[in-house]
């Protein structure tokens, strides 16, 4: 170590200044690391979920169409009955 080290401000080395520091900075970069990941998967499960209303939407106009389509089978059915 060198003097520069060794120099005490009111007990606080600057050894220990430069420990306190450096360990902050790695906790801030971890915890920005952490929050940006989950920011992404955030985003990606959003646009999951959107995709997948979007495809049930869909699904569902298909359905009412099949179910119009079937009910209007079953009145001519029973039109043809009637007759």
């Amino acid at each position: 170590m060198t003097t520069f080290e060794h120099r005490e401000i009111r007990g606080i080395t600057i050894k220990n200044m430069i420990v306190t520091i450096a360990s902050t900075v790695s906790i801030v970069v971890s915890v920005m690391t952490g929050y940006f990941q989950l920011k992404g998967d955030i985003k990606d499960i959003r646009s999951s979920q959107e995709t997948q209303s979007r495809i049930n939407e869909i699904r569902l106009k298909v359905l009412e169409g099949q179910v119009n389509v079937l009910q209007q089978e079953v009145r001519g059915l029973k039109e043809g009955k009637r007759s």
